[in-house]
């Protein structure tokens, strides 16, 4: 029965590879650094820019922004606010409570991941590989 996989192990990996790893992509994504950022811009004094902007479906164009001085920023939940440079560095803290959150729920999915493929593992009866310790972000 050489390259029979069953019906649950393909309903397994099929939801992770659809719902699971798409949702550890979209948490890794999430983590930013919006001070760094803003800094970069304050310090170089940058008041204007040229810049690549993703319009969708990783598809880019070049956008001038003729004034930095007041940028939108991501709140979540495809929400953009508009914030001075002290506004934005204002709001980081809050945002720093969001990327913890991001960085738990990844860690989360990954455990999730880590159970499907044993999971599988188990089902094929395949042997167990040697630990190897993997960093989280």
């Amino acid at each position: 029965m050489d390259g029979y996989v069953p019906e649950e192990v393909r309903k397994c990996e099929e939801f992770m590879d659809r719902k699971m790893k798409p949702s550890l992509v979209r948490a890794t994504n999430e983590r930013s650094d919006l001070r760094k950022n803003i800094e970069n811009l304050q310090k170089n004094s940058i008041t204007n820019l040229r810049t690549m902007v993703n319009i969708g479906s990783e598809v880019y164009m070049q956008a001038e922004v003729p004034d930095t001085q007041r940028i939108f920023v991501d709140i979540g939940y495809g929400f953009h606010v508009e914030f001075t440079w002290d506004e934005a560095l204002n709001y980081i803290p809050l945002r720093e409570e969001q990327i913890e959150e991001c960085t738990r729920r990844i860690v989360r999915i990954k455990a999730d991941i880590k159970r499907i493929h044993e999971g599988i593992r188990q089902l094929l009866q395949i042997p167990q590989e040697p630990y190897v310790e993997e960093r989280v972000f």
